[in-house]
């Protein structure tokens, strides 16, 4: 995690790439939130969740970009007055335990411009011991059953992260078989916390 806020336009508004649960629950305030796509690297799960969805001995499973590929997901456009605070609150979300780099991204906005933009993205740290890499479905399905966090069940974050990429009109095609074996297995049962408690990209 860098020890300053990210050095471009660091007088400008911020925007922030989600492309996991900061689609549905971002927790900041915003101007605008766009529909965007980053080209480099795509949405996996592939972090190990020791703390929000899970724990060390019983870890969940959470997204994280990952190198190659694209990702679409949504970029919300913060006042340069919260500038400093978004990022704080973010560190604060994401970074609990390190397994993130923070970094600046190229974003295509899927607005009628088609703008680029330079955006705030949490990109997965290969070398953390909580990098999974590419787990096979049955595995994630696994992990995903067990984890329960500080933020609620792991089953959740997955089926909102689905209905929120859904509500953008596209799928992802491995989550979406993801959550279909989700609602094959039968429903658990719902933390009430979930719905206050932080949570990973």
């Amino acid at each position: 995690m860098s020890a300053n806020p990210p050095h471009s336009e660091t007088d400008g508004d911020l925007w922030v790439f989600g492309y996991g649960s900061l689609m549905w629950k971002p927790g900041f305030e915003f101007l605008e939130q766009v529909p965007a796509r980053l080209i480099g690297e795509h949405r996996a799960l592939c972090v190990y969740s020791f703390d929000h969805r899970g724990t060390p001995e019983k870890p969940g499973l959470v997204l994280g970009l990952d190198r190659g590929g694209a990702c679409r997901g949504i970029a919300f456009r913060v006042a340069a007055g919260l500038r400093h605070d978004t990022i704080a609150y973010l560190r604060a979300r994401e970074q609990t335990t390190n397994v993130y780099r923070e970094v600046m991204r190229s974003v295509w906005l899927e607005n009628a411009a088609r703008d680029r933009v330079s955006a705030l993205a949490y990109v997965v740290d290969r070398g953390h011991v909580q990098y999974a890499g590419r787990l096979s479905l049955s595995e994630q399905l696994r992990l995903v059953q067990q984890g329960h966090g500080r933020s609620g069940n792991n089953r959740d974050y997955v089926l909102s992260t689905v209905a929120a990429i859904e509500k953008q009109g596209f799928r992802d095609a491995q989550l979406h078989q993801l959550a279909t074996m989700l609602h094959d297995s039968g429903p658990l049962h719902r933390d009430a916390r979930a719905a206050d408690g932080l949570d990973s990209v």
